[in-house]
Formats: C-alpha cells, structure tokens, sequence
C-alpha cells in the first residue's frame, strides 16, 4: 500500500465525497500534514447535511452534549421543539430556560446579516452550540442542520448510548427561495390526521416550509363546509377504488395548521375548480348546469367534470368554500386548481376564474394556481402564483403571466411528480410522466428550467405527490424518499454548490437516520446507503482521528471508510464507550495490515499487537479485556512504532 503522504491526501481528494458520516474533529495539537487532514475531516463532516448549507468553516472544536446539558432559547417554541427532540434518545433533562445562553443556545440576535428571514449562524466549540438567527423560523431552520450533525440514534424514541457529538466550526445558510415545499392529496386516497402530522415532522428536517394539501378532486371531498355539509359527508364518503373515504372536521384541519406551524410550515389549501369537481357535483346537483348529481366516482381519470360556470349559484358556493377555508387557514396563500379543466369550455374557464380570483384576494389571500390559470383570456390577480406542472421547457402563457407580475412555484412533473415511479419495475407509481431517478429528481436548475421565468420571478419548488396508486402511509414513504431531499436541496442550497456526486454521498449517509425514523424508503442503485452499525459498534471514521486520515479506497470495511494511520509513533485514534456498569469488557478492534509483519498499538494502557493480514482488504479482529467504568470511557488506540497503525476499521464492545 502506498502511504506517502502525497499519495494519501490525492487518494483523499479522489474518495471524500463518499464519507458518508458525521466525522469527530482533531486535537489541536495535530500539527502540519495532521493539521490539513484535521481541516479535511472537519470540512466533510461540518457540511454533510441536506440541503447542503452555503457556508461552512470547519473547526477542531467538537462539541460533545453531555447528561448536565441545557437549552437556552429567545424563542420558546423552538427552545421547547429541540428539547423534546433531543430527550428520548440522550434520557437528558436539558432543561429549558428563556434568554440567557446555555449548552445549546438560540439567540434571535448577533447572527451575520446575510442569513436573511430565514437562514441561521451556527457556531460549534468544545463549551457548546449556538444558533443565531433574525427569526423564529430562522432558529427552526438551524436546529434542522444540528439535529443532522448530531449522530442518527438522536431520532430514537428510547434511550441510547451515545456519545452526542457535533463537529466544530461555524455554519452560516440562508435559503435561494422563500418557497418550498411538497403537496400530499389526500382526495384520492385520504390520509388521516396522524398520517399527515408525520409527514410534516419528515419534511421539516429537510427546511420544507410549506405543505400544499390537495382537498378535493373527483373521488373525495375532504374538508367540512358548513354551509354546503354533504360535500363532507356524502362527497367524502369514498376514494380511488371504492374504499371508504373520510374527511377531516374543521378542528382536525386547524389541528393540522397548528402542529404544522409549530414547525414553521405553512399549509397551502387546495381546492380544484372548476373541473375535478365530481364529488362536489354528486354531492350538490344544482351545481351542474343539468340538474342531475352525477354519481360518486372511484376511477382515475381526468378532464370530465365541471362546475357550472353559467350559473350564479355556482358562484355562491365557491365564495362560500372560500370563505370557510380562509377562516381555518392563517397562511397568505388559497390554491383554487385550474387544471384539467377539459369539460369546461374555454370564454367559460375565463370567466370563471376573473369571478373567482377576486374572491380570494377579499379573503385576504393571494391567489395559488395550476399553470393553466395564465390563460390568455384569464385576468391576472395581484400577487398571483402559477404552479407550473408541465414537461416542456417553455410556456408561453405562463412566461406572458411572469411578464406582468406573477410569480411560479417550480414543480415539473418529469422532474417533481413524486408519484411517478423510479423505474418501470417500481411497484407503485405512475408513468405518464416519465420515469424519475433520484437523480433526475435532483439534475435540474428550478432558476432556469423554463423559458421565459428568470430566478427572481420563481417564488419556489413544490414536489407533489399525487396519491392514485398510495394507499398506505408506507406508500407514501417509498414514494417521498429519497426523492423529496433532492429537491428540498434545490429550493434551499445555491446553484454554486449543485454536485450530483458530492450529493448523493450526503444522502445515502441519511440511511441509518431514516432507519431510526423508522421510514421504508427506496433504496436507489444510483446511491452507496450507509448502515446503521450494530449496537455497540463504533466506527473508527466517526471518532477523534489525530495523525491520521479517513479513507475508502480498500473494499471489505464497515460503515463509510477506515481510519490510515500516517507512518508516524503517536498517531491515535479515541472512541468515547458507555458501559452501563463498571467491570470487565471484551473490546474487538477490527484491521487490516497488508504485508506488514507487525504494528504494535497501545490501546487505553494494554500494548497489543497488529500482525500482518495479507492484503490491505482482508480484515481481521484482535480482541482484548479492558476494564471500564459505568458511564462514559475513553478508549484510545496510540501508534507506537514508526510504521504508525494499521487500517483500523471499527471498535466494537463485546455484548
């Protein structure tokens, strides 16, 4: 094996983007070719988050959370979020105080003034972490990157060992656009309250800040209407193949708002008008221009159906549904659909939409739409929002709309649509469309993918997630992950740091997260997904590395790479391992040694020998007794020869 330093660090180059976890800084004391490779190790760890953050200076000043820790917070509701984040897994009390500055600090005050409304400053030394921000969701937001840097157990519900440690240097990110955001339908196939509030816990960790809810369609009518209560109650009453359907009542609805807003997520109501309107039309026969109810549908088509836009008490009833709707949702925005509208003639839709677009600006709102409400014909509303769904590069109409005001909220169906399937054998999914890989879902620019609609006209991107085929919460998640980060990435990290290697490195490291949050996702070929190592494993890559750096080049390792000593005495690598009482304990240290006879290690004071393995890619264990105190213990594997130690893979504590 070549272990010059010249050949170390160009090897290093080669295979960082796929070290995949949270890696612990060095000691400072390491100095010249140990100084660079600290700076490295840092660089990688600090900004392996999603979305990948603007800034990041890294740091050998880790900070471990210890069982005394506490939350100080000038902001209440995030303070009490990152408490209860952070209780279940560590069995800390972290108590929380208002103001004032504790192990973990949110300060609305002193953060670079380039973070904006909602970006964050966060700065980690060995004394703690601090966030700053200019806002409460700014704060959000900057707990979102420290929950990543924190190791994956922190998601567990159920005590775990441990340690807590966050890598060092400051962070400093702020969001491309104001707007992103995903939409479930839940009138396909409705999904309860609980469905929905777990969504919006996922979302949150990748700075979604808006949740579009699709609630009405041809096959359910999902929120009550006082003043027309069949739509509930009789339009609501199935779903896409003839299950049972169901609707949330006004309270669950504000339920949802409130447990969204808490997580700095702002709920976009959506409903469709004036075509995808067959429950409200079976429900109400007076709003079809015949008079008939049309019976209740279970299919999956579109373009059939229509309210009647030449009657007057059409408009009664949106005015009314508007009315309602506004009164439970406190967010700017009201989306009224405008697609698919096949059944209703064209001067007809026109109309329609110049009556119904003034109804929700008197509600206060703005005006949320499918691409199709820049019709030529159709008035455009202050503060207008056209959600572009096409597959094209270019559409006039909505390029004419963004010429007189009205911004775009990004969603290309061939490149957003969650629904449609990963390849053809996905089986769940759609493919009118086409087929989306995750990295189609992440190789676009939403800045300048249409023609005619520069950066500064587009509001946002929104990843829909059309539910035809998701039945099941777990259909839901198959479908989401791990397509939902990589646009979540291209709402928040600038164009500048758009890399399809470097990011597919930071999302397979989310496997073992996402294995915590007990979320069943696919598991795309185009990504190398870390495992979540045994209970008492500890990976050396994830440990305090002095003298020594972190690699991949040789197969046969566990986690994300193996820890090359340089050819130096004095090099360590220092695991932090809990015991839950104090005694004896049988230590494995897994390495590989190529041809080299022999590397004498000193492991927490036991001198132990490292023979030779034969290849750099055979690995094998030396095992060794350790006394260990209840609590935390430092086990430190010191190189004592001038051939440093061998490629060390992992410590594991014997159960």
């Amino acid at each position: 094996m070549g272990r010059s330093r010249i050949g170390t660090l160009a090897t290093r180059a080669l295979t960082a983007v796929v070290l995949l976890a949270a890696l612990a800084t060095l000691p400072t004391g390491a100095a010249g070719a140990g100084s660079l490779a600290a700076s490295a190790s840092a660089a990688q760890a600090l900004g392996d988050v999603i979305p990948a953050p603007v800034s990041v200076q890294a740091a050998a000043t880790p900070y471990t959370l210890a069982a005394d820790a506490t939350i100080a917070s000038d902001d209440p509701g995030v303070g009490a979020y990152l408490a209860g984040l952070l209780r279940p897994a560590t069995g800390y009390a972290l108590p929380l105080r208002a103001g004032g500055t504790g192990s973990v600090s949110l300060l609305l005050s002193g953060a670079d003034p380039g973070v904006g409304d909602q970006g964050y400053q966060l700065d980690v030394v060995t004394s703690g972490v601090t966030i700053r921000a200019r806002s409460a969701a700014g704060l959000f937001n900057g707990v979102q990157t420290l929950r990543q840097l924190l190791p994956p157990q922190v998601e567990s519900t159920s005590v775990q060992p441990g340690p807590w440690t966050v890598p060092g240097g400051r962070i400093v990110d702020h969001p491309r656009f104001p707007y992103r955001g995903t939409m479930l339908d839940v009138s396909r196939h409705f999904h309860p309250v609980a469905t929905v509030k777990r969504h919006i816990d996922r979302i949150a960790l990748y700075k979604i800040n808006h949740l579009h809810l699709h609630l009405s369609d041809d096959q359910g009518w999902r929120i009550v209407v006082d003043s027309w209560p069949r739509l509930a109650t009789y339009g609501g009453s199935t779903q896409v193949g003839g299950g049972p359907g169901g609707y949330y009542t006004k309270a669950q609805y504000q339920e949802i708002v409130a447990y969204a807003a808490q997580r700095h997520i702002t709920i976009v109501p959506e409903i469709d008008l004036p075509g995808h309107t067959n429950a409200a039309l079976a429900s109400y026969a007076e709003l079809n221009c015949n008079g008939v109810a049309p019976p209740l549908y279970t299919g999956t088509s579109v373009g059939f159906s229509s309210l009647c836009a030449t009657k007057e008490v059409t408009y009664t009833f949106v005015a009314d549904v508007l009315r309602e709707l506004a009164e439970l949702t406190p967010g700017p925005y009201l989306h009224i659909g405008g697609d698919e509208a096949d059944a209703t003639p064209a001067p007809q839709y026109a109309t329609f939409m110049n009556r119904v677009q003034p109804m929700v600006a008197a509600r206060g709102k703005a005006v949320v739409g499918w691409h199709q409400i820049a019709a030529s014909a159709v008035q455009h509303s202050p503060g207008r929002v056209a959600q572009y769904w096409g597959t094209t590069t270019s559409d006039s109409l909505v390029a004419g709309a963004v010429a007189r005001g009205a911004k775009v909220i990004m969603s290309p169906a061939n490149k957003a649509y969650l629904d449609m399937k990963y390849t053809s054998s996905t089986p769940l999914g759609q493919t009118w469309a086409g087929l989306i890989e995750v990295r189609t879902a992440y190789d676009w620019n939403p800045g300048s993918h249409l023609n005619g609609v520069p950066a500064s006209a587009v509001l946002g991107v929104e990843a829909p997630l059309w539910t035809e085929t998701l039945s099941t919460e777990d259909h839901l998640e198959f479908m989401a992950f791990p397509r939902l980060p990589a646009i979540a990435e291209l709402g928040w990290s600038p164009w500048s740091t758009h890399d399809w290697t470097a990011f597919r490195a930071r999302l397979g490291a989310q496997a073992p997260r996402w294995a915590v949050m007990g979320i069943g996702f696919y598991r795309s070929p185009q990504v190398s997904w870390a495992t979540t190592p045994p209970q008492g494993r500890h990976e050396a890559e994830n440990a305090v590395i002095s003298r020594g750096v972190v690699e991949s080049n040789h197969a046969g390792y566990s986690g994300t790479g193996f820890v090359n000593y340089d050819n130096v005495t004095g090099g360590y690598v220092e695991f932090t391992v809990t015991a839950a009482a104090a005694g004896p304990a049988t230590i494995r240290l897994r390495y590989a040694n190529g041809t080299t006879a022999n590397r004498r290690m000193n492991v927490a004071g036991t001198m132990v020998d490292f023979p030779g393995t034969g290849a750099w890619t055979t690995w094998q264990t030396r095992t060794l007794t350790l006394p260990l105190a209840a609590g935390a213990n430092v086990v430190r594997a010191t190189a004592t020869t001038a051939n440093g130690g061998p490629n060390l893979d992992y410590l594991e504590v014997a159960p």
